[in-house]
């Protein structure tokens, strides 16, 4: 097993010396950087830093160092999150009838490739139960209708917090989720199935064979209260051909959203996305 790694996430106004006196502090307690990443966005005049460094040998007990790195953030007049790489997330994935996004998610965990735990399946539909529990997973079957949607959300957040979850992903859930929803839980990612921003909402595949393109793709992205315009993530493409229908679209697609879900979902246990300006900066 590696060695386990702390991970500072960090968003403050920009000026001369923010890499060195970051560096700095972490040399001062001792601590070995792993990777160092930083990005200046010079029209908002702000400067994003990804820190991780070994927890071994480092100077401060790990219950000390998120109070020490939040004094470091104020002192910068910024704001920085403290995650640890062998703190794994508690995952719920939504789902609706399609498997192929879920049954992805689940072998790349069981493999170990994606480092987080899913505990919970949540559905509107009961076709995936099966290969969810066959992972391990509770399956949770909530159907939803037009008057139902709030109770649904009530008891899918009761679900969320019982189940102690950090982490939601739509893996082909074909339902909206309200403002009041994300408002009480933050940490959302969707994959949709065009190259946004172009073809939002429904059947895009069809869209796309109608205009002829030659490039498919699929978006991963977090989940905000405008439909399929939140900040994107990762995103994958394909190429297609006149001689592809509708229905080749729609395999191909299957492919590229299973790779850019997965994606994002990686990028993200791993902190490497950081969130400002209703962007990303992905730190690959």
């Amino acid at each position: 097993m590696s060695v386990p790694t702390a991970i500072l996430q960090l968003i403050c106004p920009d000026r001369p010396g923010l890499v060195s006196e970051l560096s700095g502090w972490v040399a001062a307690n001792g601590g070995n950087i792993r990777h160092a990443d930083h990005h200046t966005d010079a029209d908002a005049g702000l400067f994003l830093s990804r820190l991780e460094w070994d927890l071994d040998g480092f100077g401060l007990p790990r219950e000390a160092i998120a109070p020490a790195t939040e004094a470091l953030a104020q002192r910068l007049q910024g704001r920085s999150s403290l995650h640890f790489s062998d703190a794994l997330s508690r995952t719920a994935i939504f789902v609706s009838k399609q498997s192929h996004c879920l049954l992805d998610l689940l072998w790349r965990t069981r493999s170990g490739e994606l480092p987080m735990e899913v505990p919970l399946v949540v559905s509107n539909h009961p076709d995936l139960r099966q290969e969810a529990e066959a992972f391990g997973s509770r399956f949770v079957h909530l159907p939803v209708s037009q008057g139902s949607r709030a109770e649904v959300e009530q008891q899918q957040l009761e679900l969320l917090a019982a189940e102690r979850i950090d982490l939601v992903v739509l893996a082909k859930y074909m339902q909206i989720l309200s403002a009041d929803f994300l408002g009480r839980f933050g940490e959302v990612i969707n994959i949709h199935h065009s190259f946004l921003p172009a073809f939002k909402g429904a059947q895009p595949y069809h869209r796309a064979w109608e205009r002829g393109v030659k490039l498919i793709g699929a978006t991963a992205h977090y989940v905000t209260e405008d439909l399929d315009d939140g900040p994107i993530i990762e995103q994958t493409t394909v190429h297609v051909s006149h001689r592809d229908e509708v229905e080749d679209l729609i395999r191909k697609g299957r492919d590229t959203e299973r790779l850019a879900l997965a994606r994002a979902v990686r990028l993200h246990l791993r902190r490497q996305v950081m969130e400002y300006r209703g962007r990303t900066a992905v730190f690959d």
